[in-house]
């Protein structure tokens, strides 16, 4: 346990907050939701505040990725086995039969390089498809919600998974008090401590887009999409205790099981999959379809196959090709789009930002990272730049000289964010949302073995934090189903004390001078 500063509940001596101001010292009246034309956004560029937070977070490290720091690569290829010309007018899917070549990587998202590839954490699930009209790419994880809706708040939670600032551990406390006090984490949350928390490789776990993505077909229709890769060889994990020992004797147990298996021939697969919304039904569901702590219900939102995504070839390079390779989630391909998805929009300002100060302003022309088919523009110099930079084309447009020159009927389709016309603002995102029901709903999927593991990992966590917080968190799980918060303390030993089941009061959640001492 964590020292609780004598008080029972880790308090300690009382300060008062400063105001909250950005880097040059304007004061902020709001730090938890990003400036979003009516409440599903999309997210608007004069949010000062969100853009300052992100572009100082993507420098906060050289020259590691800030997060996915530890990736595994692997090259292979991508063939459409189902038609959704549909949905869709992108040439990749115009006839069943179609490929392309395809580069995937996977990772950690919290520890650094050399950390352990056994961690109780998310994983990583990018793909780089080179398709006849570019890149796109499908940047996820290997589950289908994450801990915040709000872009605003990313830097903040990554930092509770990072290291404290005083010590340079690792702290429960910083994850669990961000947690309890951030409710639409639970979904998450829930996913991270039950037996999916820790994957027995990358070839044994699912990929998901998470984000609502959108597909445009031919006659200007919009859809919806959430996109699933379902593994070939069936989902696969790691109990705690046999993690923990792999962590010690072969942290790199992931990257070593992928490499030897397509060494070896046993080339990984995953089931490519969509789900469907039809822009009409957006105000439909009884949540926010663009929510990302939210999943869509199957029953009503079935999964469509696609294709199969196998891989079947590791890099000759690791550094050339993997740890240069750059996903970025604004990488799609005419017939598809975005949507209002706020944490969505936040991602397709971060990550070239971040890739242009991480491998630098031309990291789109590395070999891994480049498109397979011709292009031409008017984006010229900056460091690194090794093409011929367009040679005595102009570098300017409009011009009469034969630069080349946009086609309309590329224009983006424009989308529907909601069907009630609302102002420019910060929206609450907290407010009317329901961060229990689905969780809770998982919750009462597990059998009383995945049940009681679950309880048991969160209690080994959450045991290590101040008394205070415990009992804020306990107040979320009690809400999402009163068995999952009793289960917990149960394993947490404090049985005993119901009082554990109760939310803090307001004394004790007032903030405390300091981070408990380690």
């Amino acid at each position: 346990m964590e020292n609780t500063n004598g008080n029972g509940n880790g308090s300690g001596p009382k300060v008062e907050r400063k105001v909250l101001t950005t880097n040059q010292g304007r004061p902020i009246g709001d730090n938890q939701n990003s400036v979003t034309a009516g409440r599903r956004g999309p997210i608007t560029l004069d949010d000062f505040q969100l853009f300052e937070k992100m572009a100082q977070f993507n420098r906060e490290r050289v020259p590691e990725r800030v997060v996915h720091a530890k990736g595994t690569g692997a090259h292979g290829h991508f063939e459409v086995t189902h038609d959704i010309t549909k949905y869709t007018s992108a040439k990749l899917f115009a006839k069943v039969g179609n490929k392309c070549e395809t580069f995937a990587r996977f990772s950690t998202v919290g520890g650094e390089k050399g950390s352990a590839d056994t961690a109780r954490d998310p994983r990583g699930f990018a793909v780089k498809f080179y398709t006849e009209e570019g890149n796109w790419d499908m940047v996820g994880n290997n589950t289908p919600v994450f801990f915040i809706r709000d872009p605003l708040k990313f830097g903040d939670f990554i930092h509770t998974q990072k290291r404290e600032p005083g010590s340079n551990l690792k702290s429960a406390t910083m994850m669990w008090d961000f947690w309890s006090l951030s409710p639409e984490s639970m979904h998450q949350v829930t996913i991270l401590f039950s037996d999916r928390g820790i994957p027995d490789g990358y070839r044994f776990m699912n990929g998901y887009s998470s984000h609502t993505f959108s597909l445009i077909n031919a006659a200007g229709e919009l859809f919806y999409v959430k996109w699933h890769f379902k593994t070939a060889q069936g989902i696969k994990n790691l109990l705690t205790e046999k993690a923990e020992l792999l962590a010690g004797s072969d942290p790199d147990y992931s990257q070593r099981d992928m490499t030897h298996a397509i060494e070896k021939g046993e080339f990984p697969s995953w089931n490519v999959k969509i789900q469907v919304m039809p822009e009409s039904e957006i105000d439909k569901p009884n949540f926010d379809p663009f929510d990302l702590t939210k999943v869509w219900p199957h029953g009503e939102y079935p999964l469509i196959d696609v294709g199969v995504l196998t891989l079947d070839r590791m890099p000759d390079n690791y550094f050339a090709e993997t740890e240069q390779s750059a996903f970025n989630p604004s990488n799609v391909v005419p017939g598809m789009g975005y949507s209002p998805d706020k944490m969505l929009q936040g991602r397709l300002l971060s990550y070239p930002d971040a890739h242009r100060y991480r491998i630098g302003t031309n990291y789109d022309l590395l070999p891994i990272n480049a498109r397979k088919n011709a292009g031409a523009n008017y984006n010229r110099d900056g460091s690194m730049r090794f093409d011929g930079n367009y040679g005595s084309l102009p570098s300017y447009e409009p011009n009469s000289f034969g630069g080349p020159a946009q086609d309309p009927k590329y224009t983006e389709r424009p989308y529907t964010t909601s069907t009630t016309l609302e102002k420019v603002g910060r929206y609450n995102h907290r407010e009317g949302n329901d961060d229990y029901t689905q969780p809770g709903n998982l919750w009462r999927l597990f059998d009383d073995g995945q049940k009681d593991r679950t309880a048991k990992a969160i209690a080994n966590s959450l045991g290590q934090v101040p008394v205070r917080i415990q009992k804020l968190q306990l107040s979320h799980f009690q809400k999402a189903d009163p068995d999952f918060a009793a289960r917990i303390v149960k394993a947490l030993g404090t049985d005993q004390h119901p009082e554990y089941l109760h939310a803090p009061d307001a004394a004790e959640l007032a903030p405390a001078a300091r981070m408990p001492e380690k």
